[in-house]
């Protein structure tokens, strides 16, 4: 039995999601990007009105992985149109999976991943896909590890620096 349980968020949560997509974000990626480029993404996009019209976009889902009823680590899922960058209809994305940094390495982001994966299944895609920083190697491990494949890549805007993020993606063989 997992030490963590998964909450699908509603509106009413918004600004716990804001905290903590603000909080990984800057954990995850302050040490390789300047302060000024780092704020100028937290602010726009991660603001509350953003974010609110992502978590009441019916073709997306928010999800805290919480212990003991504290959220630990989040995802976002995507479908049908709400896809940042492929339009494929029979595709699922994982757009965004961050743990916070206390929860690293205890099993917070397989038990995030197994999450999103489980729900995007039950919705029958050709193939589940997401984005990840090229140089970002211990998350592109994780990725390859549950089979993930990159295929292509995109360019991702930080502030005023522009970076490569790898695209991966798993076929659904089920």
């Amino acid at each position: 039995m997992s030490i963590y349980t998964l909450k699908k968020l509603v509106l009413s949560d918004l600004h716990d999601l804001q905290e903590i997509s603000r909080t990984t974000f800057k954990e995850t990626f302050e040490e390789h990007n300047s302060a000024e480029d780092l704020n100028k993404y937290l602010h726009e996009q991660l603001s509350i009105d953003k974010l609110s019209k992502e978590i009441q976009n019916p073709e997306s889902a928010f999800y805290f992985g919480e212990r003991n009823n504290e959220a630990a680590g989040y995802l976002k899922l995507n479908w049908g149109a709400a896809q940042t960058e492929l339009t494929d209809p029979t595709a699922f994305e994982i757009e965004r999976i961050y743990v916070l940094k206390p929860y690293i390495g205890k099993g917070m982001g397989a038990f995030l991943m197994d999450a999103a994966l489980e729900i995007a299944y039950k919705m029958k895609p050709s193939y589940i896909w997401l984005g990840v920083w090229e140089k970002n190697e211990r998350a592109i491990r994780f990725y390859e590890n549950y089979g993930f494949k990159v295929f292509s890549s995109h360019l991702f805007t930080l502030g005023n620096d522009i970076q490569t993020d790898l695209l991966m993606k798993l076929e659904n063989n089920r």
